[in-house]
């Protein structure tokens, strides 16, 4: 009996010996910096496409399907290769009548809708408003959207994250400063990254914009780290 005893005590020992080994953080001091380059776009992601209406289902989808060919047929002749234009939507809907006063009603299918949108990457940004005026000249009745992109951001980042270590220690010296402290070793960097683009949406009909002016700009690249330094007693 003693044994077994002496045994779950020694077993509690074991136990309890890692968290007293555990060892407490060493005072910091924690602050968040931010750096930011601006580069010209080299991508556009441009969204446009056709809808059709027509009495039956049939007569819409064969028209529908009519119209996006000869748009697709257009942008490949405009130099868009066949893997920068992929199918987004696809869509067939019955269009209804509502039935008014005095012979109110449930309503009755009227027609049907069909719509083919495409989505295409224009990887020359120069040449997106000629993208649209192909889209449109050749049939395209919708344009949703442009978004210009960045490509290789993380290496344009290698600025923005010297900026951001930079920001981060001077605001660190400030706080130590005030508290009376110094500032030892970094103890940890953690970066958060991302950027900021502005898509211009144009939500006209086609036809007012096939030769609107496409300003590119200029996108933001951002970059935010979390800096932890070791504080030391002033000297």
């Amino acid at each position: 009996m003693t044994n077994h005893l002496t045994l779950a005590v020694f077993g509690i020992a074991l136990i309890a010996t890692p968290a007293l080994a555990q060892v407490n953080p060493p005072p910091m001091i924690s602050v968040s910096g931010e750096g930011t380059v601006s580069v010209p776009p080299d991508l556009a992601v441009v969204d446009g496409g056709v809808t059709t209406d027509a009495k039956t289902a049939r007569e819409a989808a064969e028209a529908n399907n009519a119209a996006m060919a000869k748009v697709l047929t257009a942008l490949k002749s405009a130099g868009i290769a066949e893997k920068d234009m992929q199918t987004s939507r696809l869509s067939l809907f019955p269009q209804y009548a509502q039935q008014t006063r005095p012979n109110p009603g449930p309503n009755v299918v009227s027609g049907y809708r069909a719509s083919n949108r495409v989505t295409i990457r224009v990887r020359d940004v120069t040449k997106v408003a000629g993208a649209i005026d192909t889209l449109v000249s050749s049939g395209a009745n919708e344009v949703g959207g442009i978004n210009f992109m960045v490509t290789k951001a993380s290496q344009l980042l290698d600025d923005a994250r010297t900026q951001a270590i930079a920001d981060a220690r001077r605001k660190a010296e400030i706080y130590a400063k005030a508290a009376g402290i110094t500032l030892g070793a970094p103890i940890n960097i953690s970066e958060d990254s991302g950027s900021a683009p502005a898509p211009m949406m144009l939500r006209k009909m086609a036809a007012d914009v096939a030769s609107a002016p496409v300003a590119q700009g200029e996108e933001v690249l951002r970059v935010n780290v979390s800096v932890s330094w070791e504080i030391k007693p002033a000297q």
